[in-house]
């Protein structure tokens, strides 16, 4: 009785709630599972676009944008500035491409304008962005800029500090007949523990012959012996091959295949 009684309480709940048209909730295990089963609707973000520009259109586009500007430094950050005011992130990628696509044409002057500005922005601190910045003021002739930056950098990286900077700041004294700072960047490279390469070593022999020095020039064909191998990149391949050292250069010879050797 007592079960039938309560029942009879619910049953006119039940039938109220089916003739309004509503479907209960059943429990499974405790669970709740609604009747309309499936995935939910995904609908688009309104904040994200459907259509993507790729980093070689937009570094494209960055190139034709500064390029018909002047030389005004507000009037080219400020260009700089609205290209990437809708950025979530910094363009790293596309300032980098825009760069490459800058020093293929030569224009040094912008590669020095933009590496400066993404640089104040915090971005880009590689050694990759300092020896862009580095090329290019040597190439636009601004040689105290470029000693002030070579200074900065050499202080601040020491042993770190790749070889290609010791190469291109001795190549500039040799070119500009600057013999005695061209004797200081080779004194601190060994300093530092440094290897010099074969180009630096013929540079520096060179000198001393032109400077009459004969004894630093056999102290340093002692030191620095010229190599008997040398390597190449033959079809994305290393490959050793043996060179002619008869006068001190790095020629190939005519080898064989045997002479040859594929390092992994």
């Amino acid at each position: 009785m007592l079960l039938f009684s309560r029942f009879a309480s619910i049953s006119p709940k039940i039938s109220i709630i089916s003739e309004l048209g509503i479907v209960p909730f059943r429990r499974m295990n405790c669970v709740v599972v609604c009747e309309a089963r499936g995935p939910r609707p995904r609908f688009p973000r309104v904040w994200k676009t459907r259509t993507r520009i790729g980093t070689i259109s937009k570094s494209q586009k960055l190139v034709e944008t500064i390029k018909g500007l002047s030389n005004v430094k507000e009037e080219l950050y400020g260009a700089l500035d609205s290209f990437i005011a809708w950025e979530i992130e910094f363009p790293l990628i596309v300032v980098k491409k825009a760069l490459k696509t800058l020093q293929m044409q030569k224009e040094w002057k912008r590669i020095i304008q933009v590496t400066k500005w993404m640089l104040s922005k915090g971005q880009g601190k590689t050694m990759g962005s300092y020896f862009t910045l580095l090329n290019a003021l040597i190439e636009d002739g601004r040689i105290e800029e470029a000693e002030e930056l070579w200074s900065h950098l050499f202080s601040k990286y020491m042993e770190a500090l790749p070889k290609v900077f010791y190469m291109k700041m001795i190549q500039l004294y040799y070119d500009k007949g600057m013999h005695d700072k061209m004797f200081e960047i080779f004194a601190d490279m060994e300093e530092v523990g440094v290897k010099p390469e074969g180009t630096i070593v013929k540079m520096m022999g060179d000198v001393f012959q032109k400077l009459n020095m004969m004894d630093k020039y056999e102290k340093l064909n002692k030191k620095y012996p010229p190599p008997k191998w040398e390597y190449r990149y033959i079809k994305g391949k290393r490959i050793r091959i043996r060179v002619n050292n008869s006068e001190g250069l790095s020629l190939p010879e005519a080898t064989t295949s045997t002479e040859h050797d594929v390092l992994d």
